[in-house]
């Protein structure tokens, strides 16, 4: 598989972000990473911000679908978010590099493109408080504030970008089978 000139520029900004940080990173450095001349950043994208969003966009993009293929491939309420859960956590810690790049650096996008990823975040959300109202619709989730349980069950996910390590003692998949337990002991409707 070929990969082109934008994708290797897209790859060099993330490694350039996640080392560096959106505003220590040069236009230069994700050039030097692309095995590309400064000016072939400006032929794909018209600044460093663009990248940033692009990698942004990206990123949530990706994470909707997982929370999506998730949410769909569950009928029974119960479950549904138990894997809702389990697949955000397990992309997270998959994707950490990316997903830091992606929570950390959103103040450094611009209006417009803060407000682009914010719907996407927002469709996540909602896909969430979709699952949580199933369960309490048919009895077996008790949730008081759906809302707010909605962003605390999805925050188990992003809050692993502060600790997780690819070499740590715990792997993705422990990881997203404690958040899946966890979602589930918080919201089960108790008998």
């Amino acid at each position: 598989m070929t990969v082109t000139a934008r994708e290797r520029l897209i790859e060099a900004a993330v490694e350039a972000f996640a080392e560096k940080g959106f505003t220590a990173t040069t236009t230069r450095d994700i050039a030097s990473r692309a095995g590309m001349s400064p000016a072939a950043v400006y032929v794909h994208h018209d600044t460093k911000e663009s990248l940033l969003f692009t990698v942004s966009m990206q990123g949530h993009r990706a994470a909707l679908e997982v929370i999506e293929r998730a949410a769909d491939g569950q009928p029974d309420p119960q479950e549904r978010v138990r894997s809702m859960v389990h697949d955000f956590s397990r992309w997270h810690a998959e994707n950490s590099r990316v997903g830091r790049i992606v929570q950390y650096e959103f103040d450094a996008l611009t209006p417009q493109h803060r407000s682009e990823v914010a719907a996407v975040r927002r469709e996540i959300e909602q896909r969430m408080q979709q699952a949580l109202l199933a369960g309490v619709d048919a009895g077996v989730l008790d949730v008081a504030d759906v809302s707010g349980t909605a962003r605390a069950l999805l925050s188990l996910s992003i809050d692993l970008l502060r600790w997780f390590s690819p070499h740590g003692a715990q792997g993705p998949d422990d990881i997203a089978d404690l958040h899946a337990d966890l979602a589930l002991r918080m919201t089960r409707k108790h008998r």
